[in-house]
């Protein structure tokens, strides 16, 4: 049996025949992370250390994203003294890290997930509650 590989543009046009969702983790509290349990319905589509990897990676991300140092404080002292009209012209820290997840996302899709048939969502779509794994069934790798 031939591996059929895909590009990220038929992934994204292609019909929805099923979703894995990896649930946040809130073992924590309430920071963004999300488990890194490799799911059954996976088990024979990707390996179990890139996806171990691709999740860790992502909730470090998420982790830099909601660090609070210096900059954060002067950001939301500038934001009080300008009553926010700074962010007209100026991105946040978290601005700038969720462009960066978003870029990691696009770039695991098109080199990892694309040519498996999978298309990894970014967690910002689903209000940062689940990542998912799209498989979809117009294309001819088997499920």
């Amino acid at each position: 049996m031939a591996l059929t590989t895909h590009s990220l543009q038929d992934l994204r046009q292609a019909a929805v025949a099923s979703k894995v969702f990896v649930q946040r983790d809130y073992s924590s509290g309430t920071i963004c992370k999300f488990q890194t349990k490799f799911p059954a319905e996976l088990e024979s589509r990707i390996d179990k250390q890139q996806f171990e990897e691709t999740v860790q990676t992502l909730n470090n991300l998420y982790a830099e994203a909601e660090k609070l140092g210096g900059r954060s404080y002067l950001e939301g002292c500038l934001a009080c003294l300008t009553a926010y009209t700074i962010f007209l012209c100026m991105e946040t820290h978290y601005e700038k890290v969720l462009k960066k997840i978003a870029k990691y996302i696009q770039e695991q899709n098109e080199k990892i997930y694309a040519p498996l048939g999978l298309l990894l969502t970014d967690p910002i779509e689903r209000g940062l509650r689940v990542v998912s794994f799209l498989h979809h069934a117009s294309l001819s790798v088997p499920w």
